[in-house]
């Protein structure tokens, strides 16, 4: 019974959405400093502030919407609208988590907290009012994103490219209008209350714009921005075959898996309408996760290994 009703908590804190917290690892992979301990060890533990931070906003979420949520077709089932977890109990939660993760981003540092506070009372006003706000509420969730990766470079104290910020703002809106999109098109404009507002030629203006501004932006930071001195383990090795190795924007190989990636997130959208839950489709179609990895081995492998 337990075991059951802790599996029934972190179904409340949507552990599996963690996984959006993992932009805070900007920084200290595209500055070249990864494998730096220090370094790694203040990123990890902005990283599970950050998903307490965004557990926190997920349950008062749960809380406001819990009239709507009875009627839904899928978010009946989760433990406040199904009547598993009482709302003391999750405004308890709520209050407990907050306190702890706000004091913890205080100790980590004061513009930490500052950050910390701001996402918090960004999700706040988005629960409360935003998401009701056609084109405000996706850009909220981009904004959430931006202030993750802004909370890396805090963290580490390691600037992340402008091209880079623009990257993430826009793939985030990309995402946000795909799952606005495979809301509409699975369950209609009761889904949600913005929704009233969208129509399916409006949002595949808007997925077709930020996915080609995802695509842009990327490309114009792997051709603009240069990459941390290489001292990898192969450079010297290289240099000497090939001299203007250096010279290079090795970066832009990856250019391809990032535009397939958009394509492939897109594609499962227009097929299976599988956007409204993306931690789902990440970790679990097998061409988007080859192409993850695949972007991620060559990203490492050019910033530490050449």
């Amino acid at each position: 019974m337990e075991k059951n009703r802790f599996f029934l908590y972190l179904k409340l804190l949507r552990v599996n959405q963690w996984i959006k917290n993992g932009v805070i690892f900007t920084a200290i992979i595209f500055s070249g400093k990864l494998f730096d301990g220090a370094l790694f060890l203040k990123t990890l533990t902005s990283f599970f502030i950050f998903c307490l931070l965004s557990s926190t906003s997920y349950v008062l979420n749960d809380i406001i919407d819990y009239p709507y949520d009875k009627k839904h077709p899928l978010k009946k089932m989760r433990p406040i609208a199904s009547g598993k977890i009482s709302l003391p109990q999750a405004t308890f939660l709520v209050f407990t988590l907050t306190l702890v993760s706000l004091i913890a981003a205080l100790f980590f540092s004061l513009s930490f907290f500052f950050l910390s506070f701001l996402f918090l009372l960004l999700h706040f006003f988005y629960s409360l009012t935003l998401k009701k706000k056609p084109v405000v509420d996706i850009f909220t969730i981009s904004f959430s994103f931006v202030i993750r990766a802004f909370a890396g470079e805090v963290a580490t104290g390691y600037h992340i490219p402008v091209w880079l910020f623009l990257t993430i703002f826009f793939g985030s809106l990309f995402m946000a209008s795909v799952k606005r999109h495979a809301e509409l098109s699975s369950f209609g404009k009761e889904a949600r209350e913005a929704l009233y507002r969208y129509n399916e030629h409006f949002l595949d203006f808007l997925t077709y714009t930020f996915g080609t501004a995802t695509i842009i932006a990327y490309a114009t930071y792997t051709y603009v921005e240069k990459l941390p001195p290489f001292e990898g383990f192969f450079h010297r090795f290289i240099v000497n075959i090939y001299p203007e190795f250096e010279a290079r924007k090795w970066m832009m190989i990856t250019i391809p898996l990032v535009a397939y990636g958009v394509a492939r997130y897109a594609q499962l959208l227009y097929e299976k309408y599988e956007g409204e839950r993306p931690e789902k489709v990440i970790t679990t179609d097998l061409p988007l996760i080859f192409t993850i990895g695949l972007w991620g081995v060559l990203v490492i492998g050019l910033i530490y290994f050449l």
